[in-house]
């Protein structure tokens, strides 16, 4: 049994070192992978911690190989751990964000503070998963954790994360759960773990949850989404935070509500990324993210160099002819001192059968479109699966919805913030939602998405409660729009796209809505920054030399297939092979499989059905692992139905197989 990896890089002085066991109070012990900088053996220094499920060994060490490595060499302790359940780690994982999850955390970073090559001062550092938990772990406020950087992260585990979106509900909150179902199947290493390899495998697959059936449970803004979201009290945050974000990522908006609310030292940034680490990041431009992580621990973990920017930098997105595959968009850097800014007005457009301008129309006006709607939008989080997930031209969805647009601008128009959209509507059905898109009509005919905001209309009174409308009753609601920095030049137009399906981002309602606007009860409020004379922030180049190497055995590939069934299904495929890699460092053998279906009939939102597949494999030499997942779900205008099965391969044989089935009422949803 490999008890330590221990390797001297003579050129960075660095000493890897894998595993390193942390033992909890229960007993447990959590892998972790060390990057020792030479310097703090004679020396103590601050420590920066990543915690998270993806497995050191295999699943994040690529760029924990580029991180860790990189802020050990400039004086760092770069700490990667498998949280509970996950890799090598002992237990069991119940679900993201537990108790227990953060309850280890806190352990961890004590352990880490105590040990004699840590100055006392920890930090933290995570994307997603990672950003979360890095934010949480703040929030619980233990002594040694002075700092965090929190990168395409969220405060509201409901408003803001892959669940719900205004009450809505996210087919990747399924989507997420299949992704976890795979991600925890993963065997620990025989290499760290000994001969219980496979005894420990099948204590976690047998115990294995499927979290889709907590997450549906919760269909309102509960107690349960409410323990961890830090918006629930700012105050509690008392170290430094560095918040992170990116406009093609699915978490912007948290970046200027943790700004906003922080008391504690706060700055942000929100590039044009997906969900990327920002010196590896699409859309480039890239930055030299770990020069601004590395000035910002010095400050507050050292109390060394210059005192970091505390600004609110932001990239204001320039209008180009809309791709799905974009790796880079034109821009500019700008920056805010404090957020909300008070340079930012509001402009006011009204609603008319003629379009958006100054004086609200007399005509009523109707949304009413086929279940089909969204075939053209961008995937709920880019970066996550491909490069290929971006919005594609408008124009296709555009022509199913209610589409109002301006005249063309006389003059360009920075928008900056969270639009917000006011409507007087009557429905015609008890239950449903409203989606709202903000749009660049282009000279040349094309349509780029700027963003969106989506409200279920029986969340009227709040996400907490769920109020029935009453079919032909008016009733007046207001929402906002997702944050964004975009540049609307003279000439385009700002067109306003509205629908009452979202499909395949949103599970659709129980049954077709449509609704009637009265234009005088209805607005759009924009938020404006005027041209100022400024300069614009500056970064490095961005860091992306690996301290570690990986060989390529199978290519990655991505195809997207939409086709139109014999029934009259529309159905959209989804095949992202994640390639097969073999780590040198650990010789561990990588690879994945993915098949995502989304299909749904225009007339007929209960034929709505999502099914996803993983095949994972991981091995060494003779040793070959594979497990096979599987989920279903389809509802009535009743409840979800979810089918699910979970197949482990040591081999060829199969050890283990086990198959879900049940079904979720629905609540308003």
């Amino acid at each position: 049994m490999l008890q330590t990896e221990n390797r001297l890089s003579a050129e960075n002085s660095v000493e890897v070192l894998d595993p390193v066991w942390i033992q909890m109070r229960d007993g447990a012990r959590l892998a972790a992978r060390i990057w020792m900088p030479e310097s703090a053996r004679l020396s103590p220094a601050p420590v920066v911690l990543e915690y998270l499920p993806y497995r050191r060994r295999d699943g994040t060490l690529p760029r924990d190989e580029l991180t860790h490595a990189w802020l050990a060499r400039h004086g760092y302790v770069g700490v990667r751990v498998d949280i509970r359940g996950n890799g090598d780690s002992d237990g069991h994982m119940s679900d993201e964000y537990s108790e227990a999850e953060l309850d280890d955390g806190v352990q961890v970073i004590e352990w880490l503070a105590a040990q004699d090559w840590c100055n006392g001062s920890v930090g933290m550092i995570g994307i997603s998963w990672g950003g979360f938990n890095g934010l949480q772990l703040a929030q619980l406020a233990p002594p040694a954790l002075k700092a965090a950087v929190t990168i395409c992260f969220t405060d509201d585990r409901y408003a803001d994360d892959i669940h719900y979106m205004g009450g809505c509900l996210l087919t990747e909150n399924k989507g997420w759960s299949s992704q976890m179902f795979a991600y925890s199947s993963r065997p620990p290493d025989p290499e760290i773990v000994g001969e219980a390899w496979r005894d420990i495998w099948l204590d976690r697959l047998r115990n294995q949850p499927l979290h889709i059936e907590t997450w549906l449970a919760h269909q309102r803004r509960d107690a349960y989404w409410k323990r961890a979201s830090v918006c629930e009290d700012y105050g509690a945050v008392k170290a430094a935070i560095l918040a992170v974000g990116g406009w093609a990522d699915a978490y912007s908006n948290a970046v200027p509500r943790t700004i906003a609310g922080l008391s504690s030292p706060v700055a942000g940034l929100n590039g044009p990324w997906a969900h990327k680490y920002p010196n590896v990041a699409w859309p480039e431009p890239s930055i030299g993210f770990l020069a601004e992580v590395k000035a910002w621990f010095d400050h507050w973990l050292k109390g060394e160099g210059e005192a970091p920017d505390m600004s609110y930098r932001m990239y204001v997105i320039e209008s180009e002819s809309p791709a799905r595959r974009m790796l880079a968009r034109k821009g500019r850097w700008i920056s805010e001192p404090s957020w909300p800014s008070p340079r930012i007005g509001r402009e006011a457009l009204h609603l008319s059968e003629s379009g958006l301008g100054a004086e609200p129309g007399k005509a009523p006006l109707v949304v009413s479109n086929p279940q089909t709607v969204g075939l053209a939008g961008q995937r709920f989080c880019p970066g996550m699966r491909s490069l290929d997930e971006l919005a594609d031209d408008q124009r296709a969805d555009d022509a199913l919805c209610l589409t109002l647009d301006t005249a063309p601008l006389e003059a360009g128009k920075d928008i900056v913030g969270a639009a917000r959209l006011r409507l007087r509507l009557t429905p015609d059905q008890s239950s449903g939602f409203v989606v709202a898109r903000l749009c660049d009509l282009r000279p040349d005919g094309s349509v780029a998405f700027i963003t969106m905001g989506v409200l279920n209309l029986t969340h009227q009174d709040g996400h907490e409660t769920v109020s029935p409308m009453t079919p032909g009753t008016p009733m007046n609601v207001e929402f906002a729009f997702n944050d964004i920095a975009y540049h609307l030049p003279a000439g385009h137009c700002l067109r306003l796209s509205l629908s009452t399906a979202y499909w395949p981002m949103l599970w659709p309602s129980a049954a077709p809505l449509s609704l009637q606007l009265d234009p005088a009860g209805c607005a759009l409020d924009l938020p404006i920054r005027p041209e100022i004379a400024e300069d614009a922030p500056v970064f490095t180049p961005p860091e992306q030399t690996r301290e570690g190497a990986s060989t390529l055995l199978r290519p990655e590939g991505f195809t997207r297939h939409e086709e139109r069934l014999h029934d009259g299904t529309q159905r959209l495929t989804l095949t992202t092979d994640g390639g097969l890699t073999r780590h040198d460092s650990t010789g561990l053998e990588s690879g994945k499989v993915i098949t995502e279906t989304w299909d749904i009939r225009a007339d007929d939102p209960l034929s709505a059905r999502h099914e996803t597949h993983w095949s994972y494999t991981i091995g060494r030499g003779a040793w070959q692992t594979r497990t096979e997942t599987r989920t279903e779900m389809t509802c009535d205008a009743t409840r979800f139905h979810i089918v699910a099965q979970l197949r482990a391969y040591e081999g060829e044989d199969c050890l283990i197989q086990r198959d879900w089935e049940f079904s979720v009422p629905r609540d308003g949803v």
